[in-house]
Parts: C-alpha cells; structure tokens; sequence
C-alpha cells in the first residue's frame, strides 16, 4: 500500500496524522476485502484551498470538509470483480491499482470536531474513511446508501477503538 501525503498547510494536528491516515487506509482496505495492493493521495489544505476545487471541481463557491476523486469506477459499490480487466487501473511502476484522491480540509478537521463535540484525531479518521468509501463507489446521495456508508464507517472506527 501506497499513500501519497501532500501537505499545502502544516496541519497542527495534535496527533501523529500521517500514521493515522495510514492505519485508516489499510483497515478501510481490510474491511472492504480490497484484493489488490493500493495507492491512494491524501492533499491537505486550508479552507482556501478546499473551496478553490470545491468551485472548480463541483461548481459550489465554498469550503467543504473532504473531496473525492476515484480513479477507479464501478457498477456496483466495493465490487472490486471489474477492476483486474481494466489495465490503466494499475500504476505500471508499483503494480498497484490507483484508487484516487482525498482531499481534506484542516480547517475543518478542527471546526467539525470542536462542533460535534469530540476529538481532532477521530474527526479526520472520519473523513479519511469517508473519503476512501467514496474511492470504493460508496455515496450518500440516497437515504439508503447514506445508512449502507454510515453503517460501514461506524463499524470500521469502532474495531480501530476510534470513538465518539
């Protein structure tokens, strides 16, 4: 597994983000039964920045908490069957298969968690694992797709003991 951190802000972070950002990444993997080695980027920015690709990218003039981007597209959300007949899915360096890009806002790491009343570490692991659900064809655009992603990304943090 490969993860690509870029940093456009120091984050501040009280924690050892980098690893966290890793731990997430491979149990999101492992719960997902990804059988193939991965690569993904993780760009961390300010609100500045967030809001720059929210416009260009999604047409909404503001910040967001997290973007992003698949490589990887699939008929069915986490049915990986597609992706060994598709050739430009792999890095030709590493063999790995290139999931896609997060891109996550500092800024909102600490306002969201300060808001919702728990720590900055388990409100970027949330976005990080919420992130690499949509880099698996997960969405929330539905209530039922909504409560399939919430009820993954309960159960992941919870066996990685990160709570509320």
């Amino acid at each position: 597994m490969t993860v690509c951190i870029e940093e456009e802000v120091q984050p501040g972070f009280p924690f050892p983000y980098q690893e966290l950002a890793e731990e997430v990444i491979r149990a999101a993997l492992q719960a997902e039964g990804f059988p193939f080695e991965a690569e993904v980027g993780l760009l961390l920015v300010p609100s500045k920045g967030i809001q720059e690709i929210n416009c260009a990218q999604r047409g909404i003039d503001s910040p967001t908490d997290v973007l992003s981007f698949p490589l990887v597209h699939y008929a069915v959300p986490g049915d990986f069957s597609g992706i060994g007949q598709e050739s430009d899915n792999f890095n030709p360096d590493t063999g790995e298969v290139m999931l896609g890009d997060i891109v996550l806002c500092t800024d909102k790491v600490k306002e969201q968690a300060e808001r919702f009343g728990h720590s900055q570490q388990r409100e970027f692991a949330f976005l990080v694992l919420h992130s690499m659900l949509h880099l698996f064809g997960y969405d929330h655009m539905e209530e039922e797709e909504a409560a399939i992603m919430e009820k993954k990304q309960d159960s992941i943090l919870g066996q990685m003991g990160i709570l509320r």
